[in-house]
């Protein structure tokens, strides 16, 4: 018999080869489990630890835990888990803040380059036997522009440093952030919204930021903005983000992300100058791999005693 059990809750990767050859080492048995969360409890109430994606973990879930330890999760945001009630049942919970950034920056910038150079919409005239500019008149070069960094934690560094080297201007929204030399402007969010003429969110997902871009916050900006998210779909409001496309509000939107996943796309049908992502910022093999590994350190740490890397609660 294994001296730890460690339950895989949702598993959405290629193999889990590589959580099993880590937690090995500790003589841990690996159980991937299927389905919703009661199925998903019938294999893990006696779990030493839960290695979780994009299952919901409430304090229902989490008081039927017998004796787990840690629920450790694959990617940044833990908005899927409540924290609270983890901590009084004394369980840890982790996630991988930084086995992503470079890729959701990436993914960023090309929506932002995609959006302000019309990269979409100017493949689909081409291919459509158009051969001309004139319709897609004006476009902006980016060293004249600013764009606004709703939050500014490691992936926003990473995207502000490839902005800049192309000459882009910036300003910062990020109530954490004090003033220093090494940042960019730093204003408050009205003063961003009205500044920007390329809105890229970054932030969290709280009760304070759900919602953070809506009708209100739209109408605030340039009707020329361009609005980006690779951060959270609750961010931003959808159906506020359509229909200011629709009634020419906003230039464009490049959106990642959804505040209901998959996409329903008769939502967005009919809808100009919006860009959508599968949810796939994150993406890359190298990512994933790094994702696993961390994720499963973090068990491995708990397990034998050792304070993790990236506690949350």
């Amino acid at each position: 018999m294994s001296r730890f059990k460690v339950v895989v809750s949702d598993q959405v990767f290629p193999s889990v080869d590589i959580e099993r050859s880590l937690l090995a080492e500790i003589d841990a048995e690996l159980v991937v489990a299927e389905g919703d969360i009661s199925n998903v409890l019938a294999v893990a109430k006696d779990a030493d630890a839960i290695l979780n994606t994009y299952l919901a973990w409430d304090a229902a879930a989490i008081s039927q835990l017998e004796r787990c330890r840690i629920i450790a999760r694959y990617g940044i945001g833990v908005d899927n888990i409540d924290l609270e009630a983890a901590k009084q049942a004394g369980i840890i919970v982790t996630n991988v803040p930084d086995y992503s950034v470079e890729e959701v920056a990436v993914h960023a910038l090309a929506l932002i380059l995609s959006a302000l150079r019309k990269v979409p919409w100017v493949d689909r005239r081409v291919r459509e036997g158009a051969w001309a500019i004139d319709e897609f008149r004006p476009i902006r070069r980016l060293s004249t522009l600013t764009v606004g960094m709703l939050g500014f934690g490691r992936i926003g560094r990473k995207l502000a440093a490839g902005l800049q080297a192309m000459g882009a201007n910036l300003v910062v929204y990020d109530p954490f952030l004090s003033p220093t030399p090494d940042l960019p402007e730093l204003v408050d969010l009205d003063e961003l919204l009205a500044r920007s003429d390329i809105v890229s969110v970054h932030a969290p997902l709280t009760p304070q930021t759900r919602g953070i871009i809506g009708a209100e916050a739209i109408a605030r900006m340039k009707p020329d903005a361009i609005l980006v998210n690779t951060s959270r779909g609750p961010l931003v409001d959808l159906d506020a983000v359509c229909a200011a496309l629709k009634e020419g509000k906003l230039r464009a939107a490049a959106l990642d992300v959804f505040d209901r996943e998959p996409l329903d796309v008769t939502r967005i049908e009919g809808v100009p100058n919006l860009i959508a992502t599968p949810h796939m910022a994150y993406y890359s093999e190298e990512a994933l791999e790094e994702s696993q590994r961390k994720a499963a350190t973090q068990v491995k740490k708990v397990l034998t005693g050792q304070e993790p890397d990236y506690r949350v609660n």
